[in-house]
């Protein structure tokens, strides 16, 4: 099955802003873990950025999970990009 990248934007102050959705998010991202289509996902340290790996049928696949998720709904997302990708090793 193809693999994706997607790499996202956090908002300015995402600690607190994204407390109201953070369980919904969670509970969201272990359903696609649990259905094999989420790989792994995570911030970047300094909570600018996110990454997510993702198995799935299609890019338009992802993009309906990403932007499915509580913190695209609510601005904690502010932009995404998905890259379709090659896993060498």
């Amino acid at each position: 099955m193809p693999k994706y990248v997607m790499q996202g934007r956090y908002c300015e102050n995402v600690l607190e802003k994204r407390a109201p959705f953070r369980q919904a998010h969670l509970d969201g991202l272990a359903a696609q873990k649990a259905a094999g289509t989420l790989v792994t996902i995570g911030p970047t340290k300094d909570l600018a950025q996110c990454f997510g790996i993702y198995e799935a049928e299609d890019e338009q696949t992802v993009r309906q999970l990403v932007e499915a998720d509580p913190y695209w709904q609510n601005g904690i997302w502010t932009e995404y990009n998905v890259y379709e990708w090659i896993q060498a090793v």
